[in-house]
């Protein structure tokens, strides 16, 4: 059985953030996220890392991650490209925004030809997310059914003070099994309560703190990105006429309909840890105060790959 590799997804520039937030640093020692999710990835048995970038960041990403941790894991990059579409299409007049997480996976199609995992650049997700889906991938091939995973956070710990974030809100079966996944794009801290809007803040409504959401870390197979391939028009036909300068093509959206269509099992992986990132650059003290504490309990070297 091949081996899983890693796909990073960092071709978005973090507009809330204000910067390249994926390679700001958070430590004395200029490590960034990147660093603490590749060294858990390495721990777990990852051999091989795709970048997912933009073209123009190149040669920064190399300079910042690529080149200081490719003596410990292969490195390889691929660019998400905005009017990389399907045959037939184009894109609308004003468009500027990528694809979508899924737009960004297909990117790298030509380089994956076994099981992947995917992750946020700017996440940190903690050791056990990645022991968790490496060992289910190396477990568990495709039978009548798609075999993938997620590991899933609660709530409360994924949550940022300073704003609104995305999260994939998801309902599993009695054996941690998902059976559909929401995906609410602005998420906050309301009145001591947790609320989403759908319309722009005009209407709240109340989600649980302890409820199950996504962050983005993924199991799949190569069957995925042939389904996400194939479903891509698809998507482009239903949202194009009605949201043709934001439409999105979010992992989660290709998983609910391969769940609906009884194609796919995607086993949940609950993980306990508190999740920390940069949403906003409001976010970063509390961050860089996190992973001092964890060098602190002996979690993580003060220099990761020294």
């Amino acid at each position: 059985m091949k081996k899983p590799v890693l796909v990073i997804m960092a071709a978005g520039m973090g507009s809330r953030y204000g910067g390249l937030k994926q390679i700001d640093p958070i430590d004395e020692q200029n490590h960034i996220i990147m660093d603490f999710s590749l060294y858990d990835a390495v721990k777990a048995g990852f051999e091989k890392v795709i970048f997912i970038i933009k073209k123009e960041n190149e040669a920064e990403f190399k300079e910042v991650i690529g080149d200081r941790v490719a003596k410990h894991i292969e490195v390889v990059y691929v660019f998400q490209d905005l009017y990389s579409l399907p045959a037939g299409y184009q894109v609308p007049e004003g468009r500027t925004k990528p694809w979508g997480t899924t737009h960004a996976v297909l990117s790298a199609m030509d380089l994956i030809d076994g099981p992947f995992a995917v992750i946020n650049a700017d996440d940190y997700y903690g050791a056990n997310a990645f022991k968790m889906i490496y060992s289910y991938l190396m477990e568990n091939q495709d039978t009548e059914k798609y075999q993938y995973a997620m590991v899933g956070y609660i709530l409360e710990n994924t949550l940022t003070d300073n704003g609104h974030v995305a999260r994939g809100v998801c309902e599993t079966d009695e054996n941690n099994c998902l059976l559909n996944i929401a995906e609410r794009t602005r998420i906050e801290k309301r009145d001591e309560q947790v609320m989403y809007t759908e319309d722009e803040g005009a209407t709240w409504v109340a989600i649980p703190q302890d409820s199950t959401v996504s962050m983005n870390i993924w199991g799949f197979t190569r069957s995925f990105l042939e389904e996400a391939q194939k479903g891509f028009p698809q998507f482009l036909d239903a949202q194009l006429p009605v949201n043709p300068l934001k439409c999105e093509y979010f992992l989660p959206i290709v998983v609910e309909t391969l769940l609906k269509a009884n194609k796919a099992v995607v086993k949940v992986l609950t993980s306990s840890d508190k999740w920390h990132g940069v949403t906003y650059k409001e976010d970063k003290p509390a961050v860089v105060k996190a992973i001092q504490e964890l060098k602190e309990q002996g979690v993580y070297p003060e220099r990761l790959w020294d």
